[in-house]
């Protein structure tokens, strides 16, 4: 499990547009990923809500990180959806994702989307996904 952990980790560390939203991969296995991210001003919509697309972001990119762990190596979103619940508030944004199912050619994964402010996390998106191998 720890060369999933250090591989997983080389990969995130090597997504520029990943570095500079803030995001953290701060958990990963051979079948599932968790990101964070600590909510700044600027990823924020007018009305003071987390912007849908970093929490897009996070959505999809916990999606491929599951999928491309449970196919065993680099992989690429096919196609997600997601469902916003309520908005992206408080401090932090949690996204688990695991792959539901795993063949060779592609992982279904799902992905739930926390916003923290204080002590409890609400859910505040779900997602579903589609990953497959790179190249």
């Amino acid at each position: 499990m720890h060369d999933i952990q250090v591989f997983a980790q080389e990969v995130f560390a090597s997504q520029p547009f990943s570095r500079f939203i803030g995001a953290e991969l701060t958990e990963s296995g051979p079948d599932h990923a968790e990101l964070t991210l600590i909510i700044q001003d600027h990823h924020k919509q007018q009305h003071g809500f987390v912007h849908g697309g970093v929490i897009s972001y996070l959505a999809d990119n916990a999606i491929t990180f599951a999928g491309g762990l449970a196919l065993g190596g680099n992989a690429l979103t096919a196609e997600f959806k997601i469902n916003y619940l309520r908005p992206g508030v408080g401090t932090k944004l949690i996204a688990r994702a695991q792959a539901r199912s795993a063949g060779k050619r592609m992982a279904i994964c799902q992905c739930e989307i926390y916003t923290v402010d204080g002590d409890s996390p609400k859910l505040c998106a779900l997602a579903q996904g589609t990953v497959v191998p790179a190249g």
